[in-house]
């Protein structure tokens, strides 16, 4: 099995379907939690100069890529659009460009994130659930598709756990955009 140890030079960062009328149908409250936890990821993933891949599911049905994030932190991300659940389609395993570990954030938990990882795993690729910047509408959902990602062979981490993992040390130009994009 792959190390559980995060290395910059295998990990990237997956965004998946974090989309404007599907963000419509989730808690207010929660909704700004994951997307103030997804742009922390992004900007640290940026900070580490980690790949960092965009999904959209059916765009024509549930619109782009939520504009905060993609205003703010993703305009120079074009997104790889699908119908399938999983974001583990040819065109974003052809963008990891051989990395190992992916970061992943996104939406819905239960649905597109958990089949998401899965066929990540299945593929000997070695699946990391930033547990803080998923979310589902329901929060029986998001529970099952936590313990759905984690028996599917996801390690599951946090933002901040996983960045810091990334960074090993303190005291270098990194660690303070890291520590300001967790802030």
């Amino acid at each position: 099995m792959p190390t559980f140890r995060l290395k910059q030079d295998q990990a990237a960062l997956l965004v998946v379907d974090i989309q404007e009328r599907l963000c419509a149908a989730m808690d207010r409250d929660a909704l700004d939690r994951m997307l103030s936890r997804t742009t922390a990821a992004i900007e640290g993933a940026r900070a580490l100069g980690l790949p960092i891949l965009l999904t959209e599911q059916y765009p024509q049905g549930l619109g782009p890529t939520h504009s905060l994030l993609r205003m703010r932190v993703l305009k120079d991300v074009k997104a790889v659009e699908k119908l399938e659940f999983s974001a583990a389609v040819p065109d974003v395993l052809a963008a990891l460009g051989g990395r190992t570990q992916v970061l992943v954030a996104g939406m819905e938990t239960h649905i597109c994130v958990f089949q998401t990882v899965r066929d990540l795993a299945e593929r000997g690729l070695s699946p990391f659930l930033l547990t803080d910047a998923v979310l589902s509408r329901a929060q029986e959902d998001r529970q099952v598709g936590l313990q759905l990602c984690r028996d599917a062979g996801a390690h599951v981490v946090t933002v901040e756990a996983a960045l810091f993992d990334l960074l090993g040390r303190a005291g270098t130009p990194e660690f303070k955009q890291v520590s300001a994009a967790v802030r």
